[in-house]
C-alpha cells in the first residue's frame, strides 16, 4: 500500500491523539492580537478557518501565499493551513528591506501577502492581489470559523508545500521548492535524531521563516509536544521561559546560545533546565569554547547539525557519544564542532575539488522558476552544497572546512577561515570574529581577522596574531587584525562574508587571487 505523505499527517495525528493537550503558547508581547493558548484541537479549528478564508478569496490549489512575520502562533498555523489545502506557503524573512520582500513576492508569484504589524507600513506599497495584516484584520476579515474548507482535491507528496528563499550568502535569493515528501522525511529524521517524545516542551528560538523552523513545527505537532513561541531572541527571556514552561528542546544559531550564556552570568539562582534541556545548533560553525561553556555553565546538552535550506535542512547530526564521556571537556567540545554523521537516509560524497555532495529524500525539488540554477545544483543526481569538507574515516563524521568561495589560499596553502576563527575566539578578550581573505601582492591572498571585543576587554593586533601563532601553523595566523563594533550576519546567524570582503576586492576582476 502506498499513500501520499503530506503535511496533514502531522496535524491529523495531533488532533486525534492530543486534542485536549496544550499545543501552542503564543508570544505574550505579540503586537496586535495575541492568539490565546491553543490545544491541538483548537489549532486544527484555526487551521481550517484559515483555509476557509482562502477559499472565500478564490485562492486556488498551487497558488502561493506569502507570509512576512516574526515568530508567532499565526505563522505556525499558516505553515500547516496553506500546504494542507494544496496551496504553497512562502515564509519571508521579516528583516529584509521592502524592495527585497517585493522581489520575493513578485518572483514567487504570490497572490496573497500576510504581514506582521511591525512591517505593515513598509510593505504597504507592494503590489499583490490580496494583502492582510496579521492579527485583528485576519481574525475578522479573512478567517472563517465554523466553515468547513474544501479538501485538497488530489493530495500529492511530490507537490511543492513551501517555497523558502535562501538566506543571503549570495546576492539574489532563490526560491527553494520543498515538497510534502521533503518536509515529511525531514520531520521524521529530525525527531528521531533529537530524541523527541510526547513529554518534551519545544521553544521556537529559531525563526520559523527559516526553512519552516527547520521543520520542527511539524514533528512537534505529530508527537503532541507543547510549542512555545518566542518572538525575539533575548538571552534572559529564554532562561525565564525555560523556567516558566519547562522547556526541554530548542534550536538556533551560535549567536542565540551566546546570548543565553551572557544572560546566565547574571542570572539569579540555579540555571533552569540543567540536565534537562537539549539544544540544536547550526547556521554557523560554533567555536569549541562556546560548546564547552554550554555544558559547563548551563548544564544543557549541545548537539550540532549541518544542512541547508535546499535540504529541508537536516543532512548531518552530531551529538556526544557515550564513549566520549571520559574525554577532557575541551576534546569533547572540539569533536562537537564537526558537522556530524550523515542523518538516516542521507548519502554524502565529495567532488574532485572537495565540495560536499548529497543525496537524500530531503533534497529540494528545484529552485522556483530557475531551471538553469536547478540543473547546476542537482548535476549528476547529487545536490551540490557549495561547501568544502572532509570525512573522518574513523567515525564517518563530516567536517565543513568552509564555503568553497571563502577558502583562503595564501602562498599556495589552503586555510580554513573556520579554524582560524575558532582559534581567535579562544582568546578571552574576543566576543566575535570573522576571518576573510584579502588581496596581497606577495601571497596572492592574506588573512585578515575582523574582531569584536568583549565588553570592557582590551587587546592589540599583535596580541591576537601571537595568540594564533602559538596555537596553529604560522601561515594560518592572520597578518592583520581590524577591530569592529559589530559583524553583519543573516537572520539565521551566518556571517555575511561577501559583504565583509567587498571593500578589499573593489576594482579587481576576481574576488580571489
Amino acid at each position: 500500500m502506498r499513500i501520499p505523505m503530506t503535511v496533514s499527517d502531522f496535524l491529523d495525528r495531533a488532533e486525534l491523539g492530543f486534542s485536549s493537550s496544550l499545543g501552542v503558547v503564543d508570544e505574550p508581547d505579540q503586537p496586535g492580537l495575541v492568539v490565546p493558548e491553543s490545544t491541538y484541537g483548537r489549532l486544527g479549528e484555526r487551521v481550517r478557518a484559515w483555509q476557509a478564508g482562502l477559499d472565500a478569496l478564490g485562492v486556488g490549489e498551487g497558488e502561493r501565499v506569502a507570509v512576512v512575520s516574526h515568530n508567532s502562533a499565526r505563522l505556525l498555523e499558516l505553515l500547516f493551513a496553506v500546504p494542507m489545502s494544496g496551496r504553497i506557503c512562502v515564509p519571508v524573512n521579516f528583516r529584509l528591506k521592502p524592495e527585497e520582500i517585493e522581489y520575493v513576492v513578485r518572483q514567487s508569484g504570490a497572490s496573497v501577502l500576510l504581514v506582521d504589524p511591525e512591517v505593515a507600513a513598509v510593505t504597504a506599497g507592494i503590489p499583490v492581489r490580496h494583502r492582510f495584516v496579521l492579527g485583528e484584520q485576519t481574525e475578522t476579515e479573512l478567517m472563517r470559523f465554523g466553515v468547513e474548507p474544501r479538501p485538497w482535491s488530489r493530495p500529492d507528496e511530490d507537490a511543492t508545500a513551501t517555497i523558502n528563499y535562501t538566506s543571503g550568502t549570495t546576492a539574489r535569493p532563490k526560491g527553494v521548492q520543498l515538497t510534502h515528501r521533503n518536509i515529511w522525511v525531514n520531520g521524521l529524521t529530525f525527531g528521531l535524531h533529537t530524541r523527541v517524545w510526547e513529554q518534551d516542551v519545544y521553544m521556537h528560538t529559531l525563526p520559523m521563516f527559516h526553512c519552516n523552523g527547520w521543520g520542527m513545527p511539524y514533528v512537534m505537532a505529530g508527537l503532541g509536544v507543547k510549542q512555545v513561541v518566542l518572538r525575539k531572541v533575548d538571552g534572559a527571556e529564554i532562561l525565564r521561559r525555560v523556567e516558566q514552561h519547562g522547556v526541554t528542546l530548542m534550536c538556533g544559531a551560535p549567536a542565540v546560545w551566546n546570548a543565553v550564556l551572557d544572560a546566565a552570568a547574571t542570572w539569579d539562582g540555579e540555571i533552569p533546565g540543567r540536565d534537562k534541556v537539549r539544544i540544536v545548533c547550526a547556521g554557523a560553525p560554533p567555536p569549541s569554547k562556546t560548546i564547552q561553556r554550554v555544558g559547563e555553565e548551563l548544564g544543557w546538552e549541545f548537539t550540532q547539525i549541518y544542512g541547508l535550506t535546499e535540504t529541508s535542512p537536516l543532512l548531518t547530526f552530531n551529538r556526544a557519544r557515550p564513549s566520549d564521556a571520559q574525554l577532557p571537556a575541551e576534546e569533547r567540545a572540539r569533536k562537537l564542532t564537526r558537522a556530524g554523521l550523515p542523518a538516516l537516509g542521507v548519502k554524502l560524497k565529495f567532488s574532485g575539488s572537495g565540495e560536499v555532495l548529497a543525496r537524500s529524500n530531503v533534497v529540494l525539488d528545484g529552485y522556483w522558476e530557475k531551471p538553469e540554477e536547478t540543473a547546476d545544483a542537482l548535476a549528476d543526481g547529487w545536490f551540490h552544497t557549495g561547501d568544502g569538507g572532509t570525512l573522518d574515516e574513523s567515525d564517518g563524521h563530516l567536517t565543513i572546512s568552509d564555503r568553497k568561495k571563502d577558502v583562503i589560499i595564501t602562498g599556495g596553502e589552503n586555510v580554513s577561515s573556520i579554524e582560524v576563527e575558532d582559534t581567535i575566539f579562544s582568546h578571552p578578550a574576543v566576543a566575535e570574529v570573522a576571518v576573510i581573505g584579502v588581496p596581497d601582492e606577495k601571497w596572492g591572498e592574506t588573512i585578515k581577522a575582523l574582531v569584536v571585543l568583549a565588553e570592557g576587554a582590551t587587546a592589540e593586533e599583535a596580541e591576537i596574531i601571537a595568540h594564533c601563532k602559538a596555537r596553529m601553523a604560522g601561515y594560518k595566523a592572520p597578518t592583520t587584525v581590524e577591530f569592529r563594533d559589530a559583524i553583519p550576519r543573516t537572520a539565521t546567524g551566518k556571517i555575511q562574508k561577501f559583504l565583509l570582503r567587498r571593500p578589499y576586492w573593489e576594482g579587481m576582476e576576481r574576488g580571489v587571487n
